[in-house]
């Protein structure tokens, strides 16, 4: 199966972690994925993501034709070194997102992953993807009481106060 998106990848907590970007065209996903690569996020695909199962995982990698590239809009398609392929742990859909919202999910090639919404033009879009990679699979209320156990302090700040 093969989407027109973007994934780029980040190791963390010892294993490659990719995020599909998806968006109509010109929403800003190769905008963000560029981005990302300057947090340290690698390179697999850009504008088109051949999407694949295995053994319960979903994976991606760029089409031949389009390995290596990324459009950066105003220079054209540039070269760009990136990973042959990477799993896919979420989807990020490039639409406007709600501030609280409920957990979201995506289907692909059968299997079902976490997705967000994200304005892929936010300064803080790689930042929030960052975070939504550390806290897969926990709500927010596991997220904290996780970091608690792990000794990381809270910072006081927010709408709370």
């Amino acid at each position: 199966m093969i989407l027109h998106a973007g994934l780029v990848t980040t190791y963390l907590s010892g294993a490659w972690r990719g995020v599909l970007i998806e968006g109509a065209s010109g929403a800003g996903k190769s905008d963000l994925a560029i981005r990302l690569l300057e947090q340290g996020f690698r390179l697999v695909a850009d504008d088109r993501v051949s999407v694949w199962a295995c053994d319960g995982a979903l994976y991606g990698r760029a089409p031949p034709a389009l390995a290596n590239l990324i459009e950066v809009r105003g220079l054209g398609i540039c070269a760009e070194s990136a990973l042959p392929f990477s799993r896919i742990v979420l989807a990020a859909r490039c639409e406007p997102a709600e501030r609280l919202p409920d957990p979201a999910f995506a289907a692909y090639a059968g299997l079902s992953i976490p997705a967000v919404s994200i304005h892929p033009l936010e300064a803080s879009a790689p930042a929030k993807l960052r975070r939504a990679l550390q806290h897969l699979g926990r709500s927010a209320e596991g997220a904290y009481l996780g970091d608690l156990a792990a000794g990381v302090s809270p910072r006081p700040g927010g709408d709370s106060r």
